[in-house]
């Protein structure tokens, strides 16, 4: 009676269980990855708010090819200083009173940073702000976010899945404009050529109580490119603003 030789079969198997648990632990790993979403407030027409920005483009240089995703939006409540912010938006202004709700923390200030929607701090303080980064990054994100992106015409089209959220989460999706400069001409930094890092053009509200996946068409501005520009998305609990997810979307070929 012949001998079957399994010795080959044994090794597939093992090769094959040892590929299906890297792969588990791949995503396993993904899953358990923290995330920073850094939210600043900040205006052109504050004297305290461009080292908070020099400080953003600093800290968005240092961890681009990282979970940490930078959104600078402009206030238009410093507009009535003598100087308007090209780049404000009353939105901005209600977003952040949101905020002040959400933390307990009156009056709102700029430059106020707020990072993955559960602490604030003052966004030129260095030491601090990189401290409140290392503790977000250290905890895992509970929703995971997907986001592809392609234009139309002047529109982008993003589709967008979210898995692990709560039934009273939101996604955000921003259009963010990576760097700008600003001739100031009056106002607290009258005279003053600024710079800009991570500025929100568009802030786009999707319900998700109902569809954790789907397409949001948002309107471009009008000098969209994909080098100097990118989206952003982020998960948000609707009741304590808590964020709960966040990512960079992927830009596919156009749609004809």
């Amino acid at each position: 009676m012949k001998k079957i030789k399994l010795i080959p079969v044994f090794i597939t198997l093992i090769l094959l269980i040892g590929m299906t648990s890297t792969a588990q632990n791949a995503t396993d790993k993904k899953q358990q990855q923290g995330f920073a979403l850094l939210e600043l407030f900040t205006s052109e027409g504050c004297s305290s708010c461009p080292p908070a920005d020099e400080l953003m483009g600093k800290i968005q240089n240092e961890y681009k090819d990282s979970n940490l995703y930078v959104l600078a939006y402009h206030v238009d409540y410093w507009n009535k200083q003598g100087w308007k912010d090209i780049f404000s938006n009353p939105d901005y202004t209600q977003k952040q009173y949101e905020y002040a709700k959400f933390l307990g923390k009156e009056p709102i200030y700029t430059p106020q940073l707020i990072i993955n929607g559960k602490a604030d701090y003052i966004g030129s303080q260095e030491t601090v702000v990189r401290n409140g980064i290392k503790t977000a990054l250290s905890k895992p994100a509970i929703a995971d976010l997907t986001l592809k992106a392609s234009e139309i015409n002047s529109n982008l089209s993003v589709n967008y899945t979210v898995e692990g959220a709560s039934k009273n989460s939101r996604l955000l999706i921003t259009i963010v404009q990576k760097s700008a400069k600003s001739n100031v001409k009056r106002g607290e930094n009258a005279h003053r050529i600024l710079s800009h890092y991570q500025i929100v053009h568009n802030l786009h509200t999707v319900n998700l109580s109902k569809d954790r996946s789907g397409i949001a068409i948002i309107h471009l501005p009008k000098d969209f490119n994909t080098k100097d520009w990118e989206v952003i998305g982020f998960v948000q609990d609707r009741n304590d603003g808590i964020i709960l997810g966040a990512n960079k979307a992927a830009f596919q070929e156009p749609l004809l």
